[in-house]
């Protein structure tokens, strides 16, 4: 019998990765799309549940991933050669888990085959976000759900 190879995300580094498994590291669930905020002196990162405007609040998709940066100017694009900036990333994404040499948790879909799995496990926030819209920037500092470092 022949022994199975090794999963791409286990085998490549993030360079080595191709678009398509670049893009089949994202678990889909839209924490990396929410408002952050970010302390000056201890530079920790502090999630909000106010989410994108082209984040989608159930299914935590980009309504328009493809061109999100025409719309979010400031949408930040992963590469593999920003890994080590990936800190503020939660301890939850495939990115940043790969990029530290960590397995990817058993509710991941490459591991598991269930893209609904992040949802159910409650690492996403699906339906309990708040549009962009709905929350003035000056207040996001009352919506902190988590927080970075």
């Amino acid at each position: 019998m022949a022994a199975r190879a090794a999963p791409f995300w286990s085998s490549k580094t993030l360079d080595q990765l191709n678009r398509q498994e670049w893009e089949s590291l994202c678990d889909g669930c839209g924490l990396c799309c929410l408002q952050k905020l970010e302390d000056e002196y201890t530079r920790r990162v502090y999630y909000t549940n106010v989410a994108c405007k082209l984040l989608d609040l159930e299914s935590c998709q980009c309504s328009n991933y493809a061109r999100r940066q025409e719309y979010v100017p400031d949408c930040i694009a992963l590469t593999p050669g920003d890994a080590d900036a990936y800190r503020w990333l939660p301890e939850t994404c495939a990115y940043r888990l790969i990029a530290q040499g960590d397995e990817l948790p058993p509710w991941h879909h490459l591991v598991c085959g269930d893209r609904g799995a992040v949802h159910r496990a409650g690492v996403s926030r699906a339906g309990q976000m708040l549009p962009e819209a709905a929350v003035p920037e000056d207040a996001w500092e009352e919506h902190i759900i988590f927080r970075i470092g």
